[in-house]
């Protein structure tokens, strides 16, 4: 027979996903606002960076709601990473929605919907509300009954007699049978904290209180525990919710379709929201920050591969810029002088010219060999690769002749292959290995153009 309990002494795995910029921090500028050259994940790019760095100073200040931020600059320039690391110094506050250009061609939305839906997810509201609270540990309580309307020899929850406690008094309570049901139905009993809201009687289990019978019985429990309440049974509490104006929408249309006949009949979710819903919501919205009881936080859009963007969308954008609940909007683009999708027209960065009077454009360059190095030596260390200075050299070489995305593909890859080999080193044979077995964008172009008369065509 074996044990009831095992001692597991092989080490457990854990589940790791290193991503293209789980190294950013932010945008590594100093207190002056100055970039370092290598700083917080950022390597080179100093005058994008600074310029990035004013933007989120005004976005913090809320001064930049409804702007337009155009990255411009080669692929592989850290268009996307500079994106990032305005959402890291941005903080959890300020909502930060990144899309890709091509996401916007649904086949169940409309392309203007996907837009607006990604719009109001940036904008984020905080919402403050002060309510009468009965907060105790429950030290007595008595489920009061009575007959069944229908079964006489049944008996039903007629109300509740509760005694509660905190540090600083001793309160009895009574209250009706849907206080007396919720408390039933969550399986809380005495040395519970809990929670009983004045106006509505719904009521939030807190934990089990540490300081009762309960609370010390047990060494191994899995109930949350919690100290018993300071101050009086009844209070007044500030309660801080934090949702966006598409939760808010979701809500409200939620609300609006819970209809008699949506109930007997069903029916399917609607998947665009109407605007009388959003405008319904944003009164709501303008309405409590009148109020005092809400501040608004607006975020950030990015759209990267902005140039897959129709007329049809600029436009919208265009438009939406104009209102007063939007954020700011961050596209990027590789591109150079291009037609516009899904017209003749040609224009600097594929975006019409209307469009880029009302933004500004925040230039990438293409890295030096320095900075490819930098680049590549914090990409090993975020992948846990062991590289020698020979390795690094020849990886920075390949990066300055090809790309560097293709240097830092050529990282993981030479990686595997020195774990393959039995070393925990990568080092420079590693390196042109791998490099020979693989193609770069050029190399691929020349074994193409080699076969051309025996690839097939459409």
């Amino acid at each position: 027979m074996g044990l009831p309990v095992r001692e597991i002494t092989t080490p457990t795995r854990r589940f790791e996903r290193v991503g293209a910029h789980t190294h950013i921090k932010g945008l590594g500028l100093d207190e002056r606002k100055r970039a370092v050259k290598v700083k917080d994940g950022m390597v080179g790019q100093e005058k994008a960076r600074e310029a990035a760095g004013l933007v989120v100073e005004m976005i913090k200040q809320g001064k930049m709601s409804g702007r337009l931020i155009i990255l411009a600059g080669p692929p592989g320039t850290g268009k996307t990473a500079l994106a990032v690391a305005i959402s890291r110094e941005l903080g959890l506050n300020v909502p930060f929605i990144s899309i890709s250009g091509s996401e916007i061609y649904s086949a169940e939305k409309k392309k203007t919907e996907v837009l607006i839906d990604a719009l109001r997810r940036c904008i984020g509201i905080e919402i403050h509300e002060q309510r009468e609270v009965y907060e105790g540990e429950i030290t007595k309580m008595e489920i009061l009954t009575a007959p069944h309307p229908y079964n006489p020899y049944q008996k039903i929850p007629e109300g509740i007699r509760l005694t509660l406690k905190t540090t600083e008094e001793e309160r009895t309570l009574e209250a009706g049978s849907e206080v007396a049901n919720q408390i039933i139905q969550a399986g809380i009993g005495e040395g519970y904290v809990i929670q009983i809201d004045a106006e509505t009687g719904r009521v939030s289990p807190l934990g089990l209180s540490i300081e009762s019978a309960k609370g010390k019985t047990y060494e191994v429990d899995t109930r949350i525990k919690v100290p018993r309440p300071t101050g009086k049974v009844k209070k007044q509490k500030e309660f801080v919710y934090n949702l966006t104006l598409a939760d808010l929408d979701e809500m409200v249309a939620k609300r609006r379709s819970s209809s008699i006949f949506s109930f007997f009949f069903g029916g399917a979710e609607e998947k665009e929201i109407s605007p009388e819903v959003r405008m319904e919501v944003d009164r709501q919205v303008r309405e409590w920050v009148d109020q005092g009881k809400a501040i608004i936080h607006p975020g950030v859009l990015f759209i990267d591969d902005a140039h897959l963007l129709d007329l049809e969308a600029f436009s919208f954008l265009g438009k939406a810029m104009e209102g007063e609940l939007v954020p700011i909007i961050i596209l990027a683009t590789n591109r150079g002088v291009t037609k516009i999708r899904g017209a003749e027209i040609e224009a600097p960065l594929g975006f019409p010219l209307d469009l880029l009077d009302r933004a500004v454009i925040i230039g990438t360059e293409e890295y030096d060999k320095e900075s490819i190095r930098a680049i590549l030596k914090i990409r090993s260390e975020e992948e846990k690769v062991t590289l020698t200075q020979e390795a690094l050299e020849a990886l920075a070489s390949i990066g300055q002749r090809t790309s560097l995305r293709y240097a830092v593909q050529l990282l993981s890859i030479a990686a595997q292959n020195a774990r393959i080999g039995g070393k925990d080193k990568v080092t420079e044979e590693d390196v042109k290995r791998v490099d020979e077995l693989f193609m770069d964008v050029s190399e691929a172009v020349q074994h193409l153009k080699k076969y051309e008369d025996r690839l097939l065509k459409h």
